[in-house]
């Protein structure tokens, strides 16, 4: 089966579905507890977001390593 997320939520006793969806008895879920940033958090990640896609837009020219004169010891590379 391909993985999908589904909203649910913890009512304090059972794992809910926010909207219903049909699943397959005995199917296997994962389930991963999101946090919820706040909003000064979801600004800061709006704004730098936004600043990174006008920096590097889809033009931006690949730099090869060999440029590099001064390179960063603690750098490790991909």
């Amino acid at each position: 089966m391909k993985a999908k997320t589904l909203p649910v939520h913890f009512d304090g006793e059972h794992i809910r579905l926010v909207e219903p969806y049909e699943l397959e008895p005995n199917t296997r879920l994962l389930v991963m507890p999101k946090e919820q940033p706040d909003e000064e958090r979801e600004d800061w990640l709006l704004l730098s977001s936004r600043e990174l896609a006008n920096a590097y837009g889809d033009e931006e020219v690949e730099y090869p390593a060999e440029l590099v004169k001064e390179p960063n010891p603690d750098y490790e590379g991909r």
